[in-house]
């Protein structure tokens, strides 16, 4: 799977242009970060810890009995090589990332390119929906998790997380000051892992048994944490 990736992609396209509504800088880094949280929340990446051989903080790969979706393939072989940096990950793949991620919505058919103009040594496309209903249920997922204190997803806290580091929320919001505030305080808050204990509340807080988060959460969090602070 790769849901974040996918899901970021699909809401920056969702405006009156059907192109990137993030200028190609941030939203090639955005994209580039999305791939490794949808290669944490597989278990196929960690950060190392103090203690390991590798220095800490760098973004190791994990050998897994499931195949990987190939829009992650990239990514995984990078850090296959060689443990990288958040940073460094995200500088080497930001390149080719929005264009695998494109294609790849093009092939499951979410998308569909249109060529518009030509300039002399590159080629402009749209990129218009095949259906709203993916796209739909991301945008419904992403305004409750900030506007109605729902306990977000793992891939809607990634999509939070992420598009909060590049300040890329005011692509798809229009907000005044005081919808501005409420937003920036409630994507922190998500981009600092609360998600997870929103999810497994301490039994304190339950009648029924709590429950522990899984270690696709685990990872996806301390990973996500990681990768903001490259992209900010």
């Amino acid at each position: 799977m790769a849901m974040i990736a996918e899901d970021v992609l699909l809401l920056l396209l969702d405006n009156a242009s059907a192109q990137p509504s993030l200028e190609r800088d941030r939203c090639e880094r955005v994209l580039a970060g999305a791939v490794l949280l949808d290669l944490a929340y597989a278990c196929r990446i960690r950060p190392s810890v103090p203690g390991e051989p590798i220095e800490a903080g760098r973004l190791v790969a994990l050998a897994g009995a499931e195949p990987l979706n190939p829009l992650l393939e990239p990514a995984f072989d990078l850090l296959r090589q060689r443990p990288l940096t958040p940073a460094a990950a995200v500088s080497k793949l930001r390149r080719d990332t929005t264009g695998r991620v494109t294609r790849h919505l093009e092939l499951v058919g979410q998308i569909h390119r249109i060529p518009l103009s030509t300039k002399r040594f590159s080629q402009t496309y749209a990129f218009p929906f095949t259906s709203r209903e993916r796209v739909g249920t991301a945008r419904a997922d992403l305004l409750a998790a900030l506007f109605d204190g729902t306990t977000p997803t793992p891939q809607t806290a990634g999509v939070v997380t992420l598009l909060h580091a590049v300040d890329g929320l005011g692509a798809l919001l229009s907000l005044n000051d005081r919808g501005w505030r409420w937003v920036h305080a409630r994507a922190t808050e998500i981009s600092s892992g609360s998600w997870v204990a929103e999810r497994h509340p301490a039994p304190s807080q339950l009648r029924a048994p709590a429950t522990q988060p899984s270690l696709a959460e685990m990872n996806l969090a301390v990973t996500a944490s990681a990768v903001k602070s490259a992209l900010t």
